[in-house]
């Protein structure tokens, strides 16, 4: 038996801890105005902003400020466990998973906005039982900076070791960082990829089901989410049928999509099919309020060919057709039936002639 190339059990090692880090959990203080907790045995540590001019208590951080600006601000850590602990800190890009939630990038990722802007005073922080630090950081936006909506955070990270040899497990805690970089705000979405599929149905004068499957793609450069209405119809939009109230979109940032399938029930089978999908775009300001903008609108059409009932006109119409051939063929035969009985009468009776004559 031959032995594992350690080589290759060095890269399944590698591909494991990046993935365990990714699945790593991240609370985002964003959610609630209270410390985030992570817990792990006797492993517990809390994080919350600073109080200071921007507020106390706040939930997240956000800042409005120009390319070329800087923001100094400040994260607490707290040790509340049992034992010491060694965090790292550093800031991260967020995205959008599919879930639809507020995720950030490992340590090791690509970060090209929040998490290269944002710097903290310190790199690490080793914390006592029961003790508590603030860590400083700066915000210095390039004076390049593209004007618009960035999301990342700033993370208290623990790395621990697995149960398996050489896989590190990368436990994450961290608050939401939410800039608007100061210029012309362009908040746009776009409908991409629609399309409309039928499945039919068994009975053939009723209704049946159609999906219908687009994109939402943010386009411009403000971070937004979308209500959406979605509907069915056939040719002039006669037999509309309405998808029903949807859940608004999750935000997007800036050049993110997100994939939608929605159903759509009582869809008649007119052979032609267009789908209409509408959005209102939700901006949120710095204050916090949201306000609805332009509706977007896009159209697909598709097909909805009602087989069963063009199946049962074919049957009805073979049955026609064949009823009248068998009629046809019945008068017929009756024809030549009537046709023989009057040639052998006048037979019979040229042959009665001929033998009174004789």
């Amino acid at each position: 038996m031959h032995s594992p190339d350690p080589r290759r059990r060095s890269a399944t090692a590698r591909l494991l801890t990046v993935a365990l880090t990714l699945l790593a959990a991240l609370a985002l203080v964003g959610l609630g105005a209270d410390p985030a907790l992570a817990a792990e045995g006797d492993v517990a540590w809390t994080v919350r902003t600073a109080s200071n001019s921007y507020g106390a208590d706040r939930s997240s951080y956000s800042y409005s400020v120009n390319p070329g600006g800087t923001v100094e601000d400040a994260l607490v850590v707290a040790n509340r466990g049992t034992a010491p602990l060694d965090l790292a800190v550093y800031a991260a890009d967020g995205f959008t998973t599919g879930a639809g939630q507020l995720d950030l990038l490992p340590k090791d990722g690509k970060s090209v906005a929040v998490g290269v802007w944002v710097h903290a005073e310190r790199a690490a922080v080793v914390l006592k039982p029961g003790e508590s630090v603030q860590v400083p950081f700066k915000v210095t936006v390039p004076a390049n900076a593209t004007p618009g909506d960035y999301v990342g955070g700033i993370v208290s990270s623990l790395t621990q070791s697995g149960d398996a040899a050489g896989i590190n497990v990368d436990r994450r805690l961290g608050i939401r960082v939410k800039l608007r970089v100061g210029g012309e705000l362009k908040p746009s979405l776009a409908v991409e990829d629609l399309r409309v599929d039928y499945a039919g149905t068994a009975n053939p004068l009723g209704k049946g089901d159609a999906t219908v499957t687009y994109r939402i793609r943010n386009t411009g450069n403000a971070m937004l989410s979308a209500q959406q209405t979605v509907s069915v119809a056939g040719p002039f939009g006669w037999l509309r049928a309405e998808a029903g109230q949807l859940a608004p979109s999750p935000q997007l940032l800036p050049g993110e999509s997100w994939e939608v399938s929605v159903p759509v029930h009582g869809v008649a089978p007119t052979v032609g099919l267009t789908a209409t999908v509408t959005l209102t775009p939700l901006l949120v300001d710095a204050s916090g309020t949201t306000s609805p903008l332009a509706q977007v609108e896009a159209t697909a059409g598709g097909w909805a060919v009602p087989w069963t009932l063009l199946l049962l006109i074919v049957v009805l119409v073979a049955v026609a057709v064949g009823a009248r051939v068998l009629s046809h063929r019945g008068r017929a035969q009756r024809k030549q039936r009537e046709d023989a009985r009057v040639q052998e009468a006048v037979e019979q009776a040229l042959r009665d002639k001929e033998t009174d004559v004789s």
